[in-house]
Formats: C-alpha cells, structure tokens, sequence
C-alpha cells in the first residue's frame, strides 16, 4: 500500500526533528555548552575520550554521512583514523567553536534532506550498496544520541554537567 501524501509529511517532520531531538534526552546543544576550555581536552581517569575527541567524532562521523548521501564520487575513509581525532585537545582555541558550527551546518542540511519532497525516504541512494535516505537519516540520529550520551557522562565525571 503506497504512503499517503499526510504520513509521509509527518515522517519528514519527525525525522527531521529526531535529528535535533531534545524530548527524551539533553540535546546537542545542550551537551556542547558550557564545557569549560580547560576540560575540553581532558578525559576523565578510566575513559578514552575527551570532550573535544566526541565533538569532533560526531561533527566527522556526520559529515561522512552527509557526504555519502550527496555526494557520487564518496570515497570511504579509514576507520578509525579519519572518524576520531588523534589529539585529546583541540588543536586551538577556535577549534571547539568551529566544530560546532559546523556539526550543526551539517544537521540543518541533513534536515533539509528529510524535508525535500524530491528526496524518496525509501528509495536507495543511487551511489551506495543498497543504503536508504530514511537509514542513512536514522543512522545519524541513533549515533548522535549515543555520543551525546557519552558527552554527558564524561562530563559528569568531570563535575561541569549542571542540567
């Protein structure tokens, strides 16, 4: 049975606001602000990562992500080397800012995707090996929400998360 023209404006709306989605759980935003630069770069004992190696991680991963869906010439990139950064710290002081913007330019195009009725959520990307734009989607949200949630608890550990 086809979808119906109303459903399927209600799943871009949704999709295009899980990827932002703040319902359940803190937000991007949220989970980015007020880490104090000095804890930026410092893992808590025990952990891998510091906050700017999961900041990083996210604004990489789903830069990838955008790229495979727009892009036929994507190439893969090696993991892990080209999905985390190398460095606990950020390699300057407008680095933080940076990334941020651009993860968050980087979601308002993958929104945009969500919305644009010329997208078939269900039909495979012409350049991939079968992967859906309504998966590639889901896959950004599920893995945004996943670091976020280890954003938190390393910042907890860290004693800056005041939610």
């Amino acid at each position: 049975m086809p979808v119906k023209t109303d459903e399927l404006t209600s799943l871009r709306t949704h999709l295009a606001k899980l990827l932002d989605w703040e319902d359940a759980h803190a937000g991007y935003d949220a989970a980015v602000t007020g880490i104090p630069p000095n804890d930026r770069g410092r893992a808590p004992d025990g952990l891998p990562y510091s906050p700017w190696q999961i900041l990083e991680h996210l604004r990489l991963t789903q830069h990838d992500i955008l790229d495979f869906c727009r892009n036929p010439r994507y190439e893969e990139r090696d993991w892990p080397a080209d999905y985390w950064p190398a460095s606990a710290e950020p390699p300057g002081p407008a680095a933080w800012d940076e990334s941020v913007r651009q993860f968050k330019a980087d979601r308002e195009a993958l929104q945009d995707i969500a919305h644009d009725p010329d997208v078939d959520l269900f039909a495979t990307i012409p350049h991939g090996s079968g992967q859906t734009w309504l998966r590639e989607l889901l896959l950004v949200a599920d893995h945004t929400a996943h670091h976020l949630g280890e954003l938190i608890v390393v910042r907890r550990l860290q004693g800056n998360w005041k939610r």
